[in-house]
């Protein structure tokens, strides 16, 4: 049984205040399976967005764990939310999370695997 998103965005949340950082749901999606994207601010104005791997990243030994690849990276907001309301007019059910990791890495939160 997986977890659900609700849930697991519940936990993320947490981990980031945990650490010293800052996180807000931006759009909440479907509670039990929409695709999760986080955007990852820096404290000097540099971005990174994170979206769902691709399903041959998928981990049979992990069935709970959800993994991210790295979509972009940079300074240009602008081009972040252009990129999230494509995703959005895409899939209406995505949730966008936004942190500032604090003292935890971004990859010590989520599992980013690489393209």
């Amino acid at each position: 049984m997986r977890v659900t998103t609700d849930l697991w965005v519940s936990a993320l949340v947490r981990r980031v205040f945990g650490a010293g950082g800052f996180a807000a749901v931006v759009k909440r999606g479907a509670t039990e399976a929409g695709a999760v994207f986080v955007l990852s601010r820096g404290r000097l104005g540099e971005a990174a967005l994170y979206g769902p791997a691709p399903q041959t990243s998928y981990d049979s030994a992990k069935p709970d764990e959800r993994f991210f690849t790295l979509l972009d990276f940079g300074d240009d907001a602008a081009a972040f939310d252009a990129r999230l309301e494509r995703e959005k007019k895409f899939d209406s059910d995505i949730w966008v999370i936004e942190i500032e990791a604090g003292t935890a890495p971004v990859d010590e939160l989520l599992s980013v695997k690489a393209e």
